[in-house]
C-alpha cells in the first residue's frame, strides 16, 4: 500500500513559547497565520522560602524538547511534512535569571523567576547608592529599581551562590534570561551554542541602555556585574544560529532549521496582535497581566508608574520601536493559587463555573499582592488580602472576586496609560490563556467601560515570535507588510452595566488596595526567614524559659 501523500501547505514556522506556567511549541502556516498544531507542558514552580520563586532550567529545556517532539508527531499524524518548517522563533517569560557553566552546560543555580522577592534587601541597599538623582537608572533603562528585573537577581546570585562565584572567577559562567539559555542550548550548547539575547529581553535586565541599545558600562558597575558573562544583544528578527541535534530530541527533528526570531513574551504578543502603529495597545492575561502601548520610535517616560521598554526591532537594520507598559504580577497565577493552595477548584477552568453560579462577589474584594504590587504602585511591601467577608461568603464569591481582581488591576494600569498618552483607548485588544474565560472578558468590559476585543486565535504571543522568525533576513517566508498581514476574526465584549455602578465597584477595590500596602517590613521574620536560622540556640532556650515562666504566672502556678 502506497504511503499517504504529505499535505503541501507552503512554508511553515515554529514558535517556542516558554512561559512561567507552561512551555508550548506551535507551528503556523506563514501565508495564512493559521495554527496547524501545538503541544503544551506545565512547568513546576518551586517556593523554597516565603517570597522566593524558582524553576529548574533543565526542566524548562527538556519541556521545550518534549513539546517540539510531540508537535512534530502530531503534524505527522495530520500528514504535514515537518521539512516545511523553515524557521523557529522564541518567546519567553522575561526577567527570569539563569547562570550556567559554558563548559558543562549545567545550570549553576535554579532560575530565579521574575516574581521572586528575595532581593528586597538588595534593592534597599542599592537605592541608597544611586549616584546623583534617582533618575540615573530610569533615564537609561526606563525602569524603576525593583525586585522584578534581572540585575538585582543576578547581584543576589553573585553574592550568595559559591558555585557561581567560582565559575565567574574561572571564566566559565554565562548569564542569560530564558531566551538566552534556550537559544544557547538549542544551537549546540557546549558544542558551539550561540550566547545571545534580543533587545526586548535585554531591556528588562536594568543593565541595558535603551537609547544606545548596548549593555551600559555604568549600569554594570553600579550593580557589580562582570560584563563578560552577558550575552550578545541582537535584533528581534535575524538568524542567530541553527538547531543542532540533541540526544533529547528524537531523530534530530528540525536539525539545521534556523532560530531567527526572539522576543520577550509581551513584545511578542504586541507583534502578534499587529500593534505596529503608534498608539495601538494590547493586554495579555497570563501568569501576570501586561498592558503595552506602542509609542513608535520615541521613548515616552511615564509620570504615572508605567515602564518604558523596547517593543521590538524587527531586523538588524530596522528601527527600534518603544512601548509604555503596565505590569501586574498576579493574574492567571491567582487561579493556580486557588487550585493548588486553597483547593477550591480542581482545574483552572472551574473558576468560570464557580463565578457563574453567583454572578457577583457579594461585596468580597481580593487583592492578590502575593509578590507585592507592581504598576502603578511599585510597593514590594504589599501582601494579598481578601476583605468584605461575611458569613454568607462562599467559595463561589471568592472565585468571582479573584476574576474581578484581574479586571480591576487592568483598569488601574489602563487609567495610568490614558493619563500618560493623553488619548484614552476606545477599546482594548486582549490575548492570553485567561481570555477563554467569557465571564472574565465580560467583567473586563464592564469595569473598563469600553469594549474588549479578542482574536479568535488567542495564541498571539507564539504568533508574534513566529512572525519575527519567518520575516528574518535569510528566511523571508513571512511578510510583515500591512497589505500582506492576514485579517483576524475578533470576538467583541460590550459593557453591560451602567458607568456609575462600574465606578462604585472600582472605588471600593481601590480602598482594598490601600489596606494591602505597607504590610511587610524588611526587618520582619516573613521577609527574611534566615533571621531565625542565624539566631543562637541560647536565644531559643531563654525565650522558651521566659514563655514558660510567664505561662505559669498567668495560670497562677507558683
Amino acid at each position: 500500500m502506497a504511503a499517504a501523500k504529505k499535505a503541501v501547505l507552503g512554508p511553515l514556522v515554529g514558535a517556542v513559547d516558554q512561559g512561567t506556567s507552561s512551555t508550548r511549541f506551535l507551528v503556523f502556516n506563514s501565508k495564512t497565520a493559521e495554527l496547524l498544531s501545538h503541544h503544551q507542558v506545565e512547568i513546576k514552580q518551586e517556593f523554597p522560602r516565603e517570597g522566593w520563586v524558582e524553576q529548574d532550567p533543565k526542566e524548562i529545556l527538556n519541556s521545550v524538547y518534549e513539546c517540539v517532539e510531540k508537535t512534530c508527531e502530531k503534524l505527522g499524524q495530520l500528514n504535514i511534512d515537518i521539512s516545511n518548517i523553515k524557521a523557529i522563533g522564541v518567546s519567553n517569560q522575561r526577567e527570569t535569571t539563569v547562570v550556567w557553566d559554558k563548559l558543562t552546560g549545567e545550570p549553576l543555580y535554579n532560575a530565579v523567576v521574575w516574581l521572586d522577592l528575595r532581593t528586597q534587601s538588595t534593592v534597599e541597599i542599592l537605592s541608597k547608592r544611586i549616584p546623583g538623582n534617582n533618575n540615573f537608572l530610569k533615564s537609561k533603562t526606563g525602569l524603576p529599581l525593583s525586585t522584578y528585573f534581572s540585575a538585582v537577581k543576578l547581584r543576589w546570585i553573585l553574592d550568595n551562590v559559591i558555585k557561581v562565584q567560582k565559575a565567574v572567577k574561572e571564566n566559565r559562567a554565562l548569564f542569560g534570561t530564558i531566551d538566552s539559555w534556550l537559544i544557547w542550548s538549542l544551537t549546540g550548547g557546549v558544542n558551539g551554542g550561540v550566547h545571545c539575547t534580543d533587545v526586548t529581553n535585554a531591556s528588562r535586565t536594568m543593565l541595558f541602555n535603551i537609547h544606545s541599545l548596548e549593555w551600559d558600562k555604568e549600569l554594570c558597575e553600579f550593580f557589580g556585574i562582570p560584563m563578560q558573562i552577558l550575552p550578545n544583544v541582537r535584533s528581534s528578527s535575524e538568524i542567530y544560529g541553527l538547531m543542532k541535534i540533541s540526544h533529547s530530541l528524537k531523530a534530530g527533528a528540525l536539525e539545521g532549521v534556523p532560530i531567527s526570531g526572539c522576543l520577550g513574551d509581551q513584545s511578542a504578543a504586541l507583534v502578534g496582535q499587529m500593534c505596529f502603529q503608534d498608539g495601538q495597545a494590547k493586554n495579555t492575561y497570563g501568569t501576570g497581566c501586561f498592558l503595552l502601548c506602542n509609542t513608535g520610535r520615541k521613548c515616552v517616560f511615564s509620570e504615572h508608574g508605567l515602564l518604558t521598554t523596547v517593543a521590538y526591532k524587527l531586523g538588524r537594520d530596522k528601527p527600534v520601536f518603544y512601548a509604555l507598559e503596565g505590569s501586574v504580577a498576579i493574574a492567571g497565577a491567582v487561579t493556580r493559587w486557588l487550585r493548588d493552595n486553597l483547593g477550591i477548584i480542581k482545574t483552572s477552568e472551574e473558576i468560570e463555573k464557580l463565578a457563574k453560579e453567583v454572578g457577583t462577589s457579594y461585596g468580597c474584594y481580593f487583592v492578590p499582592a502575593f509578590s507585592g504590587l507592581y504598576a502603578p504602585y511599585w510597593d514590594p511591601s504589599a501582601r494579598g488580602i481578601i476583605c468584605g467577608l461575611t458569613q454568607f461568603t462562599n467559595k463561589c464569591h471568592i472565585a468571582f472576586a479573584a476574576l474581578e481582581a484581574v479586571c480591576f488591576q487592568t483598569r488601574e494600569i489602563l487609567d495610568a496609560m490614558n493619563r500618560d498618552c493623553g488619548i484614552p483607548l476606545s477599546h482594548l485588544q486582549v490575548d492570553g490563556g485567561m481570555t477563554s474565560n467569557k465571564i472574565l472578558m465580560q467583567l473586563q468590559a464592564d469595569i473598563l467601560y469600553i469594549p474588549v476585543v479578542k482574536p479568535s486565535m488567542p495564541e498571539t504571543t507564539a504568533l508574534g515570535a513566529a512572525m519575527a522568525a519567518g520575516a528574518a533576513e535569510g528566511v523571508g517566508v513571512w511578510s510583515l507588510q500591512p497589505e500582506d498581514l492576514s485579517a483576524v476574526m475578533m470576538e467583541r465584549f460590550e459593557p453591560q452595566i451602567n458607568a456609575e455602578e462600574s465606578e462604585i465597584r472600582y472605588s471600593t477595590w481601590k480602598k482594598a488596595v490601600m489596606k494591602s500596602m505597607g504590610w511587610v517590613t524588611t526587618q520582619s521574620p516573613e521577609s527574611d526567614p534566615s533571621i531565625f536560622c542565624s539566631l543562637p540556640l541560647g536565644f531559643f532556650i531563654v525565650s522558651s524559659m521566659v514563655m514558660l515562666i510567664g505561662a505559669r504566672y498567668i495560670s497562677g502556678i507558683p
